[in-house]
């Protein structure tokens, strides 16, 4: 298959309410213009719970009004995740008809990617039956939630590199509770997130059929 064109906006620690709102502007332009080229962000978010749109607050061990920490509910799925520094955060804006219109699929493949891009490290990335995201030994190292809006795709992957993982322990991470989170550097202590992202875009290009086009997301949108 010949690879489309595609953006990637490269960018760096980003308040979530900013790339939630810009993810969005760039899905209505997709709605509104589906010709328009599929977008890659990739970033990382100071600390922050998200909640999908059907998860719990009983997977929440305190009480955000007591301690101060920003809770977010978002019309993603999936149950609670922890976003901050470290971790490697993507957001595809796909247009699934130029793909496949089939969300399992598109999970499978995002799931794909970062199998790779572990693979890149000698890091063997595992599924398990039943549960969306990525493992390694055990350790849950990439969680994935989605939102699709007329075929255009939001929301994504978090991929735990070089993060503290301390957050996760103050929830029920995904909604499993008998599953440990870890991060890339338990497998490989000389990783380097930049090189990881480098990686993953590459993945990300190889699995999609896409040749991505390093992009200044000030070109795409108003900010």
């Amino acid at each position: 298959m010949e690879a489309a064109l595609g953006w990637h906006c490269a960018l760096g620690i980003i308040p979530y309410r900013d790339a939630w709102h810009w993810q969005q502007q760039l899905v209505a332009e997709r709605c509104h213009d589906p010709t328009t080229r599929d977008v890659l962000l990739t970033l990382e978010h100071p600390p922050i719970y998200t909640l999908g749109q059907g998860a719990t607050t009983a997977h929440i061990h305190f009480d955000p009004v007591a301690t101060g920490i920003e809770v977010l509910r978002i019309e993603r799925g999936g149950d609670v995740t922890y976003h901050c520094p470290g971790q490697l955060v993507a957001y595809p804006i796909l247009n699934l008809r130029r793909h496949r219109c089939d969300l399992h699929w598109y999970l499978h493949q995002l799931e794909e990617v970062v199998i790779q891009t572990l693979g890149h490290y000698g890091i063997k990335g595992e599924r398990v039956a039943g549960l969306t995201g990525v493992w390694v030994e055990g350790y849950k190292v990439a969680a994935i939630g989605i939102k699709v809006t007329r075929w255009i795709t939001f929301h994504g992957i978090a991929l735990n590199v070089v993060n503290n993982l301390q957050g996760f322990g103050r929830i029920v991470p995904c909604g499993i509770g008998d599953r440990p989170v870890g991060n890339l550097q338990q497998f490989r202590a000389d990783i380097d997130l930049e090189e990881v992202r480098q990686q993953f875009v590459a993945a990300f290009g190889r699995v999609f059929a896409i040749e991505f086009v390093p992009k200044a997301l000030t070109d795409l949108l108003k900010v």
